[in-house]
C-alpha cells in the first residue's frame, strides 16, 4: 500500500510563464517524497555523516499528466516496485487534492551509494527487510 510521504501547496513563484507548477517544483517535492519512503525502508538521514552511506538517484522517469495552477493542494503517494542488490525501484504519484487527479507520476530507480569511494554498495538487510514490506500489490 502507498505511504503519503509528501504534501504541499502551488505558490505564485514555483509557476512557469504558462501559470501552472512548474517543472523544477515537481521534481523537489519528489525529491523530498523519496526521502521520506527511504526512512520508512529503514534508512536514517544520520548514516549520511555516520557511516557515510547515502543514495545516488540513477534514473527518473515522469509522466506530467495534468497541470496545477497556483494555490492547488497536492500529494505524493510512494511505493516500492522493485528491491534490487544495490537499489530500490519507486514510484511516486502526485495528484490534486481537490479532485483526486493524477498530475504526474515519477518512476526512480536510486542506488544505495558509499559517499567516500562514490561507487555503489548493497542494500543493507534491513533495507530489504522493511522494503520489501512496502512493495506495492502486482
Amino acid at each position: 500500500m502507498p505511504l503519503l510521504t509528501y504534501q504541499g501547496v502551488v505558490y505564485p513563484a514555483q509557476c512557469d510563464a504558462m501559470g501552472h507548477m512548474n517543472v523544477q517544483y515537481y521534481i523537489a517535492a519528489f525529491d523530498q517524497s523519496l526521502w521520506h519512503l527511504m526512512a520508512a525502508a529503514g534508512y536514517s538521514a544520520d548514516w549520511i555523516k555516520d557511516r557515510r552511506e547515502g543514495w545516488a538517484d540513477r534514473r527518473y522517469e515522469i509522466d506530467f499528466r495534468q497541470e496545477l495552477p497556483v494555490g492547488s493542494l497536492f500529494e505524493i503517494q510512494s511505493s516500492v516496485v522493485k528491491v534490487g542488490h544495490t537499489s530500490l525501484t519507486t514510484r511516486h504519484t502526485l495528484t490534486n487534492k481537490a479532485d483526486g487527479a493524477l498530475c504526474a507520476e515519477l518512476l526512480a530507480v536510486s542506488v544505495y551509494f558509499d559517499l567516500a569511494a562514490r561507487q555503489s554498495l548493497p542494500l543493507p538487510a534491513a533495507i530489504v527487510a522493511a522494503a520489501g514490506n512496502l512493495v506495492e500489490p502486482s
